[in-house]
């Protein structure tokens, strides 16, 4: 029997690439936990603008309720991928939403790529995952 010893290089991150990772993704949570937080309390500009996009107001705050549940799971490091897939579906939503009322789609489209480059710096296997395509 004959073994075949591979060594694979592995580079590690440096501490800037997942230094960056973290402000990314802390940048979004705090956006996202504030945007949650103000559909949940019923704040009246949270209101009137969900209402004028064509929400019923007595469903605001549970999509606020959901985005908060997203944003907890991305913020845990156990289930910040399950998190971003999540909020990827949600800002998903909100672009169709978005297109719907004629109103500009590139923040929700931009906030998207953010969490993912966010997570894919601060998280290893994330970015094996990602970039081997394995």
């Amino acid at each position: 029997m004959e073994t075949i010893i591979t060594n694979q290089a592995t580079s590690t991150p440096s501490n800037k690439v997942v230094l960056t990772g973290r402000i990314i993704s802390a940048l979004c949570v705090l956006f996202l936990l504030f945007d949650a937080i103000m559909k949940i309390i019923k704040e009246i500009h949270s209101m009137q603008g969900s209402v004028a996009l064509g929400w019923p107001a007595e469903q605001v705050q549970s999509i606020g309720v959901v985005l908060l549940v997203c944003t907890v799971l991305y913020i845990i490091p156990r289930t910040a991928v399950l998190g971003a897939v999540l909020l990827t579906g949600y800002l998903g939503g909100a672009i169709a939403i978005m297109v719907r009322a004629g109103q500009p789609l590139y923040f929700a489209l931009v906030f998207g790529i953010l969490v993912w480059c966010g997570l894919l710096l601060r998280d290893e296997k994330v970015r094996v995952f990602i970039l081997s395509g394995k």
